[in-house]
């Protein structure tokens, strides 16, 4: 089976969910609309399914090699990555000042999905190159910008994000990488990058690395980080390419998953200084790899929805083959396809559920993250930025972890054979092991979420999605539901206690934060995985509700929406109680806290 890219699906949500309408509506986004994202999204899906997808098993039995300071990628992979960028894909959401399609986000991130469901490895070198290509737009000089946005833009030159070091982790204030001025406006840059995605490889002709290092006299700590642009081969005044600089691979990692990508150890320096560009101002770099940083953790939780879905697709395609077991019910005498057994048709509609839901919340968000830079009212742009920025942890956090679970689920259903490599099912379950890992891990996620995205506005916005999720509810409850009516007053249950349960989260972080921050934070990723399950149920619930709507029109597909929401309904939102229960028990010193050191 190969991945076939959901374009209905993606095309309800943008309509009915993200309100790709009004994106349109939005100054410079005028040809964000339906008709653009049906055409767009049916070109990424014809090309992920035909030059992308075919190449994900070869990249997990063939991956990338390192010989002498040489990566060579996949075979085919380069000559894929050519026709990525002559195609346009990596400047899908960029300014067309700089050679980009300027679509809203809205509809470039459904193009991310597809993208990741073909190839995750192969993904990853456009995701980071997104990255560098944010923050130059965002802090780089006019001439790092002319020399540098077109070419990423057209995917003739790749970007990374070089952040953390062997003695440093997630622990950014211990980075030693360091810079010194030359007196011409260049810097010398010396020290080692660990973790460096598509760090070093032979599909593109220069790879600009993005450098956080320490200028001489920088305030220790976080306060005394910079952002550098170190090219791989320098750029000539003419934009030609020169000499190369003094940045090499020295090693790749060896992985469970994302095998084809390769992960490089960087030396920068070693035969005299790699020369370097600062960005923006110095002292200010951690706050600039900041903007790289949120683009690829939204991106990083399209991922783990792109993985599930694909994950999905595997399982559902194998059930409907794999003939074992006569059915519980009798209706057959022989044995019939696994798709028929209860258990398997609760696994499967789980899966989807989970799916359809983490697909709501990204683009709903990406829409947020529109409305945030192109309204024209300042006030209105600050209201959709905090909302964005609240969901963003979510995305990355509650999808990456979500994906562990249903491309698990994926193996469980395959059975014996998912554990057998040559199903594909396990590449999917360790591929997508590394994504609640990398671009910061599940807690420092949530920590985010709770310091920068709860605290610091008392709940404010949290407490603004609840008020919206009350009018979902109401709407269930007055809803002409007819033969679904089980269905809604499902949803309606479970979705009013979910709700609940994160408004009584929420008060607790607010009230107890500084007085026993170690009960929050004890708590803080399953507060994180609480607002996913919540927020992803409230999406679904939408949904129900257009379905029901609109279900004389294709009742096969609204059926299954409506069923779909229920599954979630079902199996996944009664997560919820359980979650508020863990969380409101971190008290007093109790459980997990009351463990010693030595104890462990």
């Amino acid at each position: 089976m190969s991945y076939a890219a959901p374009v209905k699906d993606m095309v309800f949500v943008l309509e009915q969910l993200a309100d790709i309408a009004k994106i349109a509506t939005l100054p410079g986004l005028e040809d964000s609309n339906a008709e653009t994202a049906q055409a767009v999204l049916d070109e990424a899906a014809k090309f992920n399914a035909e030059v992308i997808a075919p190449l994900n098993v070869v990249g997990d039995t063939q991956p990338s090699t390192w010989r002498d300071g040489v990566v060579t990628a996949t075979p085919g992979f380069a000559e894929a990555f050519r026709q990525f960028g002559e195609g346009g894909w990596q400047g899908v959401v960029h300014p067309s000042a700089f050679g980009g399609q300027g679509l809203a986000k809205t509809i470039a991130t459904p193009c991310i999905e597809m993208l990741n469901s073909a190839n995750l490895s192969f993904a990853l070198c456009p995701l980071l190159t997104d990255g560098a290509i944010e923050a130059l737009l965002t802090a780089g000089s006019e001439e790092l910008q002319t020399r540098y946005l077109p070419k990423l833009i057209s995917g003739e030159w790749t970007g990374t994000m070089n952040l953390t070091e062997p003695q440093a982790g997630s622990d950014l204030a211990l980075v030693r990488t360091r810079a010194e001025p030359q007196g011409d406006g260049s810097y010398r840059i010396f020290g080692t990058k660990i973790f460096i995605t598509w760090g070093e490889h032979d599909m593109a002709d220069n790879i600009v690395h993005l450098v956080l290092a320490r200028t001489p006299n920088a305030p220790e700590g976080v306060k005394g980080i910079s952002l550098f642009v170190v090219p791989k081969f320098l750029v000539n005044e003419d934009g030609s390419l020169g000499e190369r600089n003094d940045v090499h691979c020295v090693s790749i990692e060896h992985k469970l998953g994302i095998k084809a990508g390769p992960t490089a150890v960087l030396q920068f320096g070693d035969h005299g200084g790699a020369i370097g560009y600062l960005v923006g101002e110095e002292n200010r770099g951690l706050e600039y790899m900041f903007i790289m940083m949120n683009a690829a953790r939204f991106a990083v939780g399209v991922q783990g929805l792109a993985v599930s879905e694909a994950a999905y697709q595997k399982a559902a395609a194998y059930a409907k083959e794999r003939v074992q077991s006569r059915p519980v019910d009798g209706s057959a005498k022989q044995a019939v396809t696994i798709v028929h057994h209860p258990d398997v048709r609760r696994m499967l509609a789980t899966m989807r559920a989970m799916v359809e839901g983490a697909r709501a919340l990204a683009y709903v968000a990406a829409a947020h993250s529109d409305i945030a830079h192109s309204h024209p009212d300042e006030a209105e742009r600050a209201r959709h930025l905090a909302i964005y920025e609240y969901l963003v942890p979510l995305v990355k956090g509650w999808s990456t972890e979500m994906s562990i679970d249903v491309t698990s689920l994926g193996v469980q259903v395959h059975g014996g054979m998912g554990f057998i490599e040559e199903t594909g099912a396990a590449q999917y379950y360790r591929d997508a092991r590394i994504l609640p890992i990398y671009e910061g891990t599940t807690a420092i996620q949530a920590n985010d979420l709770v310091g920068r995205k709860t605290l610091r506005d008392g709940g404010a916005v949290a407490k603004s999605i609840l008020a919206s999720i009350d009018e979902t509810l109401a709407a269930l409850k007055s809803a002409d539901a007819g033969e679904a009516r089980r269905a809604f007053d499902a949803m309606h249950t479970r979705l009013s206690a979910g709700r609940a349960a994160l408004s009584n989260v929420v008060d607790f972080v607010v009230a107890n934060a500084k007085g026993d921050p170690n009960a929050v934070f004890v708590g803080s990723v399953l507060y994180l995985k609480l607002a996913g399950i919540v927020l992803c149920g409230w999406q679904m619930a939408r949904a129900m509700l257009v379905a029901q709507a609109r279900r004389a029109e294709d009742p096969s597909f609204y059926g299954a929406k409506i069923a779909t929401a229920q599954s979630f309904a079902d199996y996944v939102l009664p997560q919820a109680l359980a979650l508020e229960a863990s969380i409101l028990a971190a008290r007093n010193g109790e459980g997990a806290l009351a463990l010693t050191e030595d104890q462990f």
